[in-house]
């Protein structure tokens, strides 16, 4: 008698199953220690345009013990239509046997890796870790900074801000729902003074802080990833270039970090986190911004703290 067919493939996560084995401690660390590991290797991503004005990437990388590759389409037209503007896949290796391992949901792996990237970034540079939270965008990356920031930096207020007062109200909601305290304002540099954590999470379609922000202020821009895109005005980025300090997450960033290259920055001379992790970090006043652009080692270390589960099943 025939079996029936699953809804998933062996070894395939739906996104629930994926976030639960990517907790955010978990993943902040191994993120720091994927940094410190010789063995990775991540060639340049791809990018190919699709006709409609999205986009398809193909990230590959690996280390002594896994090969992966991400392979995610992103859809801006679909924010007006209810479907998901990121979908795809990562999809996991055997080194030794070439083997098919795991397959987990490519935009959960995407928020998560991203969000945990921040957190590591805040709780190695930022001078105040308790906040209030700023949160300027309130779709996946912003549900996923507050959350990671909420559970991985003890954070108990989240102010939240938003072209869309829809999305703002349910992600407030969501922001109460693990046990913080949420406020909604329709000014996010009105907000500056009162927040010394800020996350900008939008599509970086316009910019979103304009005004100086607090001395102690840490600041995670992660929306804009082309020369093209920007959420921070040029005279934020002049700012902190002048008053504090920059970091950003990898040298791609050099030729990805819109807001920084509007602003006329050297970013090929601005510190990585990995200097940091190897660092220390000696900054001692200042704001810092830490800007995000996007790397296939962040989704390498998803893929390896995913694994880490298949392994100990199989030699418990």
């Amino acid at each position: 008698m025939l079996s029936a067919p699953t809804s998933e493939p062996a070894g395939t996560l739906d996104a629930a199953a994926t976030a639960a084995r990517l907790p955010w401690g978990p993943l902040a660390d191994e993120i720091a220690a994927l940094l410190h590991d010789s063995t990775v290797s991540v060639p340049a991503r791809s990018v190919l345009p699709l006709p409609r004005g999205g986009s398809l990437f193909v990230m590959p990388a690996t280390d002594s013990r896994v090969a992966m590759t991400k392979l995610i389409t992103l859809t801006p037209a679909n924010a007006s239509t209810g479907r998901a503007s990121i979908q795809g896949d990562v999809v996991i290796f055997d080194i030794a046997t070439g083997e098919r391992r795991l397959v987990l949901d490519g935009p959960t792996v995407t928020a998560r890796r991203t969000a945990a990237v921040s957190l590591l970034a805040a709780r190695l540079m930022a001078p105040v870790q308790q906040g209030p939270l700023l949160v300027v965008g309130a779709g996946v990356q912003g549900q996923a900074h507050a959350q990671a920031f909420i559970e991985g930096l003890g954070v108990r207020e989240v102010w939240i801000a938003s072209r869309s007062a829809g999305s703002a109200e349910l992600l407030a909601q969501q922001v109460r729902a693990m046990g913080a305290t949420a406020r909604v304002v329709t000014d996010a540099d009105a907000a500056l003074p009162h927040c010394p954590l800020v996350a900008t999470c939008t599509p970086a379609h316009a910019v979103v802080l304009t005004a100086t922000p607090r001395p102690d202020a840490f600041i995670a821009a992660v929306g804009a990833f082309t020369p093209t895109m920007a959420e921070l005005s040029p005279s934020l980025c002049l700012h902190m270039a002048q008053h504090g300090h920059i970091v950003v997450d990898t040298e791609d960033a050099s030729h990805e970090a819109g807001d920084l290259l509007q602003a006329g920055l050297d970013v090929a001379a601005i510190p990585t986190l990995r200097d940091v992790v190897r660092g220390p970090f000696t900054a001692s006043t200042g704001p810092v911004l830490f800007k995000s652009c996007g790397w296939a080692g962040w989704d390498l270390a998803a893929a390896r703290l995913a694994m880490q589960a298949v392994t100990q099943r199989e030699h418990p």
